[in-house]
């Protein structure tokens, strides 16, 4: 039974977490962000004291702050078992309990994991409580239409097969969600964006082995608990070749990723004009402008 308020089984997706792969299938779509990411953080003209990192995509990330000297001091907190990447500091803790103490960072990352946590507006809170004044979050989600394809896929075949169906695609945050949600946080100066990935594959297998691989199948506490047949995902496969293959046969995968910035407040930051301080007015902007006479050349 889903607990009030909470559709994802954290448990489960701990131990998933603790047993999922390293191939490089599996770490691409962490890779490909982890780099957007970085890149991102590279353009803020600003060398940050102590960061942290909240892990959970292999290292990916952490690896390329640590590479970057852009921090000085960066703690990683990630799953048991997670292997080392390059950072001095590696805590074991969870997303939605984040261990450090109030304005102790400098900055807060995170690559591709709260998507999944039931309390995204509660650790959305806790990262603003962890930074110090003027200090930057900067995270990546999966949202939008997130693996759309395989959801109707799956529904679809589901309804057909025995008239019903049940989740087995995670639910994913809109685009404008994220944003009003970081901003009821209380950070300022927000900033996101999303950009769409697609990816190909030979058929919606090798798509649901990478699922997995990445520690992203069915968390749902409304989940079936009865394991589905082998008639259900060859009668999916079916539809999804159907609906969304290219004319060389291989099918898509969508993997919007949405990017998100924001600052703990600090009076040090540019803060939006009050009202009637305009030294121009409106009227006058939109008033028709007297069209520019031309003069006569050789005169």
């Amino acid at each position: 039974m889903e607990p009030s308020g909470q559709p994802f089984d954290r448990q489960l997706l701990a131990r998933r977490r603790a047993l999922r792969g390293r191939s490089g299938r599996a770490t691409f779509l962490a890779e490909r962000v982890g780099e957007e990411l970085a890149e991102r953080l590279s353009l803020v003209q600003r060398v940050f004291e102590t960061g942290a990192d909240l892990g959970h995509d292999g290292g990916e990330l952490a690896r390329r702050l640590s590479a970057g000297g852009q921090v000085r001091q960066l703690v990683r907190m990630d799953a048991p078992g997670a292997a080392r990447g390059g950072e001095a500091w590696r805590v074991v803790a969870d997303e939605e309990a984040l261990p450090f103490a109030d304005s102790s960072l400098d900055l807060l990352t995170s690559n591709l994991s709260l998507h999944l946590t039931n309390d995204t507006p509660g650790v959305f809170a806790q990262a603003r409580r962890a930074l110090k004044p003027d200090g930057l979050f900067l995270a990546a989600l999966l949202g939008g239409e997130t693996l759309g394809e395989l959801r109707s896929a799956l529904l679809s075949a589901e309804a057909e097969l025995s008239g019903g169906a049940s989740p087995r695609v995670l639910p994913f945050i809109e685009l404008r969600d994220a944003g009003a949600l970081l901003q009821r946080s209380g950070f300022a100066l927000p900033v996101i964006d999303q950009e769409r990935l697609t990816v190909r594959y030979p058929s919606m297998f090798e798509l649901m082995a990478d699922i997995r691989a990445m520690g992203m199948a069915n968390i749902l506490h409304a989940r079936a608990r009865r394991p589905a047949t082998r008639g259900l995902f060859l009668r999916a496969a079916q539809i999804y070749a159907e609906r969304f293959a290219d004319p060389d046969g291989r099918v898509r995968a969508t993997f919007d990723v949405v990017y998100l910035s924001g600052w703990k407040p600090h009076e040090s930051q540019q803060k939006p004009l009050r009202p009637g301080s305009a030294k121009a007015s409106l009227a006058e902007a939109l008033a028709p402008q007297q069209a520019p006479r031309i003069e006569p050349s050789g005169k």
